[in-house]
């Protein structure tokens, strides 16, 4: 698995002049459609957010390989990795490329989602999470800031890959029946554990926060 096209593609949405004053516009824009008055520092913790998540997406991915190959998910979680390679090389998606780091955000959230609900559906089924960084409070954010009604364009592009993945199914032959009924009635793709990897904190005066 090779992450070079990706990691490529992220260096230069933000090796560009303007990349990180795009972002804070669209922050301060989010924050003002949430009835909120945002100080300037806390727009840059904004945006500092915005540019961990994004990067964040090619480390999960090695993560996400590896941890599957230990407990024999590999095919199925190739065909997941291929799936978010391919939101990245697809110029006309949900928010256009040449929209520089803009244009990464849904890639990064269908990315980073796709990748949370493989390790949730592994913990119904096992009782621990397949790599141990959470990330449900950060996609959760990203969400609200991409907004409506492209979130739940995208949230059904994730459970879409998640169905033509079969990697559910996969997942679901490891429980023995009294989990099968739990998995059942427990899963969505917002059924989460507790705080993610990426810190979340400091973007309540964004109104990025429930």
């Amino acid at each position: 698995m090779n992450t070079t096209r990706i990691e490529t593609i992220i260096a230069q949405a933000f090796d560009t002049d303007g990349a990180r004053e795009d972002v804070h516009e669209l922050l301060i824009a989010v924050a003002d459609r949430l009835g909120k008055r945002v100080a300037e520092e806390d727009a840059e913790l904004g945006v500092e957010f915005v540019c961990r998540y994004i990067e964040t997406v090619p480390y999960m991915m090695k993560v996400a390989w590896t941890a599957a190959s230990n407990v024999g998910l590999e095919n199925e979680m190739g065909r997941i990795l291929s799936t978010v390679e391919s939101y990245w090389l697809e110029d006309d998606d949900i928010i256009p490329d040449h929209l520089g780091a803009i244009g990464l955000l849904d890639d990064a959230y269908c990315s980073l989602t796709c990748l949370q609900v493989v390790s949730d559906h592994y913990q119904l089924q096992t009782g621990k999470y397949l790599f141990p960084d959470n990330l449900t409070n950060a996609n959760q954010v990203m969400r609200r800031i991409i907004g409506e009604p492209y979130s739940s364009e995208l949230d059904r592009l994730v459970i879409n890959t998640m169905r033509e993945t079969r990697l559910v199914e996969a997942v679901k032959t490891m429980a023995n029946p009294e989990k099968k009924l739990h998995f059942d009635n427990q899963s969505t793709i917002w059924n989460h554990g507790p705080a993610g990897a990426l810190d979340v904190n400091e973007l309540g005066k964004l109104g990025l926060l429930d």
